[in-house]
């Protein structure tokens, strides 16, 4: 083989191997961007995840406030249910009382008239 040849042959090679690595090197720095890419993207979601961890606690706060609230509303309420029925039993009672009052009125003032027939 000639000279003039293998310097070609050599030259080929070397121009081979250059765009080879640069190749390589832009493989590797696309890969690199893609895993910065990839980096920046989970920041975002592990973030968007805390925010919406904090949320969820938060509701989870009220959530329990109200079933407390609820709690004292029910034991208000069952407490005015049995206030009422006592009022209602007292209401009974009175009415009875001012029955038999009305009652004992008229029988007082049936003998106090028969007493004044018998004065006559």
């Amino acid at each position: 083989m000639s000279t003039l040849a293998v310097v070609l042959v050599v030259i080929a090679a070397v121009v081979i191997l250059a765009l080879l690595a640069v190749a390589i090197r832009r493989r590797a720095q696309a890969r690199q961007a893609e895993r910065e890419r990839l980096r920046g993207e989970a920041r975002g979601h592990r973030q968007e995840a805390d925010a919406k961890a904090a949320r969820a606690r938060d509701f989870s706060r009220e959530a329990r406030m109200e079933q407390e609230r609820a709690r004292q509303h029910e034991q208000a309420a069952e407490e005015h249910t049995r206030a009422a029925r006592e009022a209602d039993e007292r209401s009974q009672a009175a009415g009875e009382a001012v029955q038999r009052a009305g009652r004992a009125a008229a029988r007082h003032d049936e003998a106090a008239a028969e007493r004044e027939r018998r004065l006559e």
